[in-house]
């Protein structure tokens, strides 16, 4: 078995995310474990080059220049890890209502014809069956009550991407209202904890 955790966690220790990153962690048992850190090793964003080379390899099937390989090169690195992994673990902090720019550069840099997702007869179908995904997101605000619940597009977006991708067990984590108080704070992250740790025992259960 082999885990992948994703992570983009720029504020380090002070990161809630990678607080619960790091307790799904310490539950993980016979699983090989490999770490991209999205602020270290930043994903490509399609550019006039890759675009090309990526339509012309995957949805045309030409054989690609060496200049053309090179400019894919990181992507088809990074959709490899993710491929080659049982189990794939994102974590994050919510930015203006979202993603993270380097996390999203890495959904596009994975979702790619013919490797996680394929289509047929204008259907459109995921790749990675039998595979499971964990999405572990922190925000300041409040999202799961009104007035704010149409606002957040982080854990819905990444969850979506997966489900596209065909993983079967899909799963995620709001760790809302960080900035909301020292008691809200500590009971929601209490609770995060808790239910990352169940779900890492679940998942390695045997």
């Amino acid at each position: 078995m082999k885990t992948l955790l994703v992570k983009y966690t720029p504020r380090e220790e002070r990161s809630t995310s990678k607080k619960l990153l790091d307790a799904f962690r310490n539950e993980i048992k016979n699983s090989e474990i490999e770490v991209l850190d999205l602020c270290i090793d930043v994903p490509d964003l399609f550019n006039v080059a890759n675009m090309s080379a990526y339509i012309h390899r995957d949805y045309l099937k030409e054989q690609l220049s060496d200049e053309q390989k090179k400019s894919m090169a990181k992507m088809d690195r990074m959709t490899r890890q993710i491929k080659s992994a049982d189990i794939v673990v994102v974590a994050f902090p919510m930015h203006n209502f979202s993603t993270p720019a380097p996390v999203k550069a890495w959904f596009d840099s994975v979702m790619l014809k013919g490797q996680t997702w394929d289509a047929a007869d204008g259907k459109y179908f995921g790749l990675m069956n039998g595979k499971k995904a964990l999405t572990i997101v922190s925000s300041g605000g409040l999202y799961t009550k009104e007035p704010m619940t149409s606002h957040e597009h982080a854990l819905s977006l990444s969850k979506i991407e997966f489900q596209f991708m065909g993983f079967s067990d899909v799963r995620g984590i709001l760790n809302e209202g960080m900035n909301a108080g020292d008691q809200i704070q500590s009971e929601n992250l209490r609770e995060s904890l808790d239910a990352v740790t169940k779900i890492a025992k679940e998942w390695y259960a045997n």
